[in-house]
């Protein structure tokens, strides 16, 4: 059985990471070009650290632990999960030595990615697209009715908050990292905020799946921007697979064992919808949160797509609409983020189509 903690509460992250970023600077570059074909040769850890969080967009994370996809294709490898409540805390504790691999979403893993100098992480598969949505009290039905509002989102710079901090400024609503402007955004754990939006202390929230839905069903609140909609066809990476770099080079087969419960996983959510959604429900309890009635759990799901194709072409974007926001302080180098080729080699073992890196990696 895995071993399950709860992630601490969030603390700066500049001045806890600032002697790690050093340390990884001093380790080299963004290019993988010297690097050995990851997923090839030996070397199988003791343990894997794996991080997630207790959502729907995280639903092969929760399906991979739940049914045990990840703990039987790791074998004699311990796996050790911990649950975070948003993606910047889960970057400290990669950058900390505290996690080897991650779900989490784009805007964290763009910024880690360039406060290391391309050294700390790569993405190795796709997890999830969809899933997050606005939404907001009865009286607020156009961008301009949100003018001197509230509005949640997990964590300062985590993936919704930068959506948000985009549509707005994209509105002409003002919007600060370090607060005031038109719109008041308040970093707010996803598990407090259906309580705080009935008892009228938040106007609404930008979050992921079932929050969303949580915020409808139980909270009487209603969709004013569904993220798909901002997105070409719809897509758009919501959740990746991420594994530190050196974790990576020094245990590829442990993670092509992990990459195979993945893949296991969204397979499964693909093909048996209903016996997933259970799967997920269960994965949620396991992981500390209450079970979902179904009627929450069927519009989560219908919501999102669970998919191992990391969606590289919405990649840049994301990186540019962080800039955008303002919780990214520079433009990042995206070169070399991607290291696929663990993955396609799955894939194409079980004569399944090989995912794109997009120019940005190895495929």
């Amino acid at each position: 059985m895995p071993d399950f903690r709860i992630a601490r509460p969030p603390r700066l992250l500049a001045a806890v990471l600032a002697p790690v970023l050093l340390a990884l600077a001093a380790c080299g570059g963004s290019s993988a070009a010297g690097s050995p074909a990851s997923g090839s040769g030996g070397g199988t850890a003791a343990e894997l650290r794996l991080g997630y969080f207790a959502n729907f967009t995280h639903a092969a994370a929760l399906i991979g632990v739940s049914k045990g996809d990840f703990a039987h294709e790791l074998g004699k490898t311990k796996l050790t999960t911990q649950v975070f409540n948003a993606g910047p805390d889960e970057v400290e504790a990669l950058f900390a030595g505290a996690l080897d691999a991650a779900y989490i979403g784009p805007s964290p893993t763009v910024n880690a990615y360039g406060q290391s100098n391309g050294s700390a992480i790569r993405i190795i598969a796709g997890a999830a697209s969809g899933g997050a949505e606005l939404v907001v009290r009865n009286g607020i039905e156009k961008a301009a009715d949100l003018k001197g509002t509230t509005l949640a989102t997990p964590q300062l710079g985590n993936t919704q908050d930068v959506a948000l901090r985009t549509w707005l400024t994209a509105q002409g609503l003002k919007n600060s990292v370090t607060g005031g402007g038109d719109v008041t955004i308040t970093p707010t754990a996803n598990s407090d905020v259906v309580n705080l939006f009935k008892d009228g202390k938040l106007d609404g929230a930008w979050v992921p799946e079932p929050y969303a839905s949580k915020l409808v069903l139980e909270g009487g609140g209603h969709v004013l921007v569904d993220e798909k909609d901002l997105w070409p066809a719809g897509k758009f990476v919501t959740t990746h697979l991420v594994v530190r770099t050196e974790f990576l080079q020094k245990y590829p087969d442990t993670v092509a064992a992990l990459l195979r419960g993945h893949v296991a996983a969204v397979r499964f959510a693909q093909k048996d919808p209903a016996a997933a959604k259970a799967a997920v429900n269960a994965g949620l309890e396991t992981s500390g949160s209450k079970a979902l009635d179904q009627k929450t759990i069927d519009r989560a799901w219908s919501e999102l797509t669970v998919t191992y194709d990391p969606i590289a072409s919405a990649l840049e974007k994301s990186a540019d609409n962080g800039l955008a926001a303002g919780t990214t302080d520079k433009k990042v180098d995206l070169s070399g983020i991607y290291d696929l080729r663990p993955l396609n080699k799955i894939l194409t073992a079980q004569k399944l189509a090989p995912v794109s890196a997009g120019g940005l990696g190895d495929e």
